[in-house]
């Protein structure tokens, strides 16, 4: 939490100003909605932000454990991103049948288009490949 900055008026009332992070934080841990609902999406959006450094990704519980079960990490990943095949391959860059290979096992897929397709999904390079 950031530093909240105290203002007195002249009545003697203290006010108190927040970051929008901080007074929405505030508001979820209240179990407000709306303010949860920002916090999550600010969470995802900033996780974006990090998969750029290298950092981890978040992912549901669900979503590891399909995949630590055997099924293919990038239909895993696309069903969970809600991706058709054809949508994720528009994005990678790969054609709609080079996707299903991959997520069938036929292909393995090269490391460049592996780094494509983890990137189209918002995923580090190591969660395809583990």
């Amino acid at each position: 939490m950031g530093t909240p900055q105290i203002i007195r008026t002249e009545a003697g009332e203290d006010l108190i100003v927040l970051s929008r992070r901080d007074y929405d934080a505030l508001l979820a841990r209240l179990g407000e909605t709306d303010s949860e609902d920002a916090m999550t999406a600010r969470i995802i959006a900033e996780t974006g932000a990090e998969l750029e450094r290298g950092d981890e990704v978040a992912l549901p519980e669900s979503v590891w454990q399909a995949i630590e079960e055997g099924d293919a990490p990038v239909k895993v990943l696309r069903l969970f991103r809600g991706l058709t095949q054809a949508q994720l391959a528009k994005t990678a860059g790969f054609s709609q049948a080079y996707i299903a290979e991959i997520e069938t096992g036929r292909k393995n897929g090269t490391a460049e288009s592996l780094k494509a397709i983890a990137r189209a999904l918002g995923v580090p390079l190591d969660v395809l490949v583990g």
